[in-house]
């Protein structure tokens, strides 16, 4: 019998508001100090040009002056906004919620593994206690983690990268309202299922139908490959090449305004034989 996805996504669904909010406030204090800084460097600075074009009549009134005068402002200020502002562009965009699908031709033990696993910040099950998932796969998607017995329907992870193609020039700008349509429109060209679909859409709709319009955009799976390489091999360490390998990572920004991107060709995908499907999506 398949296992439901209620309670699994019950459980892991909670995990990325949190970090998203953490993330996005610990910027927002970082972007306000580097401002007031820059802030303060000016009104320093502007004092100092200005008492510094006063004149005086004798030098006892410019020595009386000076213990009330302004120095010229150091350029510490500066390059610590500059850092500070630098750190809010490198802080770490979160994938929410890949989570890995497994169809092979027959029944089979296989063990999947990461190519960062430094990067991940939440798995389950837990990636770390066993290097990795190892688990038997059966054709229709059932998955039996073999450490702990438990039954699966897929494998999850999060994970938090710094390089990711942030512009908005390629992709779609997408009413709010429309995301469904969208959504169920672009995943079945990239190839995911019913099941696959339904999944990933109940968990993104809510927060691309809470913006006016968004910016979105499917990272090919080469980049996702780049971003987080996946690795499977059969339970004698040789490494296994799925017939089909699906990776999607939806990005999206939201916006307030509808603007002009360059559409996105999204090439129909076909599936055949063993097939691997991943999908997620980030924030920008």
């Amino acid at each position: 019998m398949p296992i439901p996805t209620v309670n699994n996504n019950e459980i892991l669904v909670p995990v990325e508001p949190m970090a998203e909010t953490i993330l996005k406030n610990i910027s927002t204090v970082i972007f306000v100090i580097s401002i007031m800084l820059i802030l303060v460097y000016i009104v320093k600075y502007i004092l100092y040009k200005k008492n510094a074009s006063q004149s005086y009549s004798d030098d006892s009134e410019k020595e009386a002056q000076n213990t009330h005068r302004f120095k010229k402002p150091g350029i510490g200020l500066v390059v610590v906004a500059l850092i500070l502002l630098a750190a809010v562009y490198i802080t770490p965009m979160l994938f929410t919620k890949p989570i890995i699908y497994i169809y092979p031709k027959e029944e089979t033990e296989l063990s999947v593994t990461l190519g960062y696993p430094e990067k991940i910040s939440c798995s389950y099950p837990n990636y770390f206690e066993h290097d990795g998932w190892n688990v038997k796969a059966f054709p229709n998607g059932d998955l039996i983690d073999l450490n702990s017995g438990r039954k699966l329907y897929s494998l999850y992870w999060e994970g938090k990268f710094n390089k990711i193609d942030s512009s908005t020039n390629v992709g779609f700008c997408v009413k709010g309202e429309d995301s469904a349509k969208f959504l169920e429109e672009k995943l079945d060209l990239l190839g995911l299922n019913y099941k696959e679909a339904e999944e990933f859409i109940v968990y993104w709709l809510p927060k691309l139908e809470a913006n006016k319009y968004n910016y979105i955009r499917f990272v090919t799976t080469d980049e996702f490959n780049e971003y987080m390489p996946l690795n499977i091999s059969d339970k004698y360490g040789n490494e296994v090449v799925p017939d089909t390998l699906i990776r999607i990572l939806m990005v999206y920004k939201p916006l307030s305004y509808q603007i002009d991107v360059e559409e996105q060709i999204i090439n129909s995908q076909q599936r055949q034989g063993f097939t691997v499907v991943e999908w997620g999506g980030t924030k920008i």
